[in-house]
């Protein structure tokens, strides 16, 4: 995986290994238990024009060690940039200096060996891009002059922006587990102001790529960007009322986000979750099917183990709309009672079962509701699931979009919000660890005039 592909890196893998491995020398050495490092690095560029003039150019590189240290069931953490033996040390030595001040927990340590990754495994995750800054700036313009071709109304610009970056790790253990791997992730954006006088309204547009070779022609995401803000011309407000409301892709993925902080072990734990006990109940209708599938090629969540080592595995989240699995690290895990399902970082590639509409189906399907576009505020109290956000979007009559709408607030519990979706659509944006089509939620609370 990583032949040829590490001449722009400070360090190649190797010698991230041999790292971790001074850290795990020295911290046996100083009399720790067991101990675990991560070690980084990371580099990249970002060119942004503005009305075809360039106005960032940005250079990012960057590397760091995570250091944590066991004295018994005594924690402690340090972190460095610096790369030297000197730093490393000092580093090491601080983490122990943390851990003999700290209070024993019984459910700190390492995970049981039995469940580390023991294979490598080719997911294809790293695609360098190595455009210039030359190239990079041609192609912010070409995308954001799409969007001013558009229309005369689209009259100024927040920039387009075209962005590369690519890094690398190695995670290790005292109890033998080595390993890493190289990544990357470049994006291409636009965001335009549309309008005249008072009515002015502004959008974006933006793909992510970890193969910059997998891009849509810049063009067309500065085209979608200026339509989206020409859509939104000549908002209204509602008057407050009940009806339906469909999610937009790029939105639903915050729902299922949701749904994951509150079945994660931390919130479980902690009790500050609205589906405390939920595991094997209904949650969902029985139409939804949530799926996680960690080493999927290319995707951005994948990963043949989580933070603590453990090796991912295929695993139904949700089943029949019941509750299946949690997302659970070793720590949480054993805080809980329960065993890790390797999510010590968070979720790898949740895939949620799309139907068989696409957006202006699910539109159709809702008839006349609300479409949101577009969220402000948290307004999420995960103890109670209640729901409550600013909102933009569209008012919808008889499947088919009438008007823009803002200035709104749309609000409900996400228990009941969860229970109430009526179909997924197909739409899938894939641009982060979830995948999902937008989602028609039967009855939420506008609040507006």
């Amino acid at each position: 995986m990583m032949q040829g592909a590490t001449q722009n890196f400070g360090h190649s893998q190797d010698e991230l290994r041999e790292l971790a491995g001074v850290v795990l020398d020295h911290a046996r050495a100083e009399g720790a238990s067991a101990c675990e490092v991560d070690v980084s690095e990371g580099f990249g560029q970002s060119v942004s024009v503005r009305r075809q003039e360039v106005e960032t150019l940005e250079y990012n590189r960057d590397k760091g060690m995570g250091v944590t240290v066991y004295l018994g069931q005594r924690r402690g953490h340090a972190s460095s940039s610096d790369f030297s033996l000197t730093a490393i040390h000092a580093t090491v030595d601080a983490a122990l200096a943390i851990a003999r001040f700290t209070a024993e927990d019984n459910c700190a340590g390492l995970p049981d060996p039995k469940l580390f990754a023991k294979k490598p495994m080719e997911l294809e995750l790293f695609h360098p891009w190595n455009i210039s800054i030359a190239d990079s700036i041609a192609l912010a313009k070409r995308c954001e002059q799409a969007a001013f071709d558009v229309s005369p109304l689209i009259k100024n610009s927040e920039g387009a922006n075209v962005s590369a970056q690519q890094s690398h790790f190695v995670s290790a253990n005292s109890l033998g587990f080595m390993a890493g791997f190289a990544t990357s992730r470049h994006s291409v954006s636009c965001s335009v102001i549309a309008g005249n006088g008072q009515d002015m309204q502004r959008d974006d547009w933006y793909v992510t790529q970890r193969n910059a070779a997998n891009f849509p022609a810049v063009e067309k995401v500065g085209d979608y960007a200026a339509r989206r803000a020409l859509s939104r011309l000549k908002p209204r407000r509602l008057k407050t009322r009940k009806c339906p409301v469909v999610f937009e892709a790029s939105l639903a993925v915050g729902l299922i986000g949701s749904f994951v902080h509150a079945v994660s072990g931390g919130a479980l734990y902690r009790k500050t979750s609205f589906l405390l006990g939920s595991l094997g109940k209904p949650i969902f209708p029985d139409f939804v099917q949530i799926s996680e599938r960690p080493h999927l090629k290319g995707a951005f969540s994948s990963s043949p183990f989580d933070d603590d080592g453990v090796a991912t595995k295929d695993r139904e989240v949700v089943k029949s709309g019941v509750v299946a699995g949690y997302f659970l690290s070793t720590y949480s895990a054993r805080k809980l009672g329960m065993r890790t399902t390797a999510n010590a970082g968070g979720a790898h590639n949740l895939i949620v079962r799309s139907g068989d509409c696409d957006l202006p189906g699910l539109l159709r399907k809702m008839g006349t509701g609300l479409l949101v576009t577009e969220l402000m505020g948290q307004g999420v109290n995960y103890v109670t699931g209640d729901y409550s956000r600013g909102a933009a979007g569209y008012w919808v009559e008889n499947g088919e979009i009438a008007y823009p709408v803002h200035e709104i607030t749309i609000a409900g519990n996400l228990r009941t919000m969860f229970k109430g979706i009526a179909a997924i659509g197909k739409d899938i944006e894939t641009r982060g660890s979830k995948q999902v089509g937008s989602i028609l939620i039967d009855q939420m609370t506008i609040a507006g005039n």
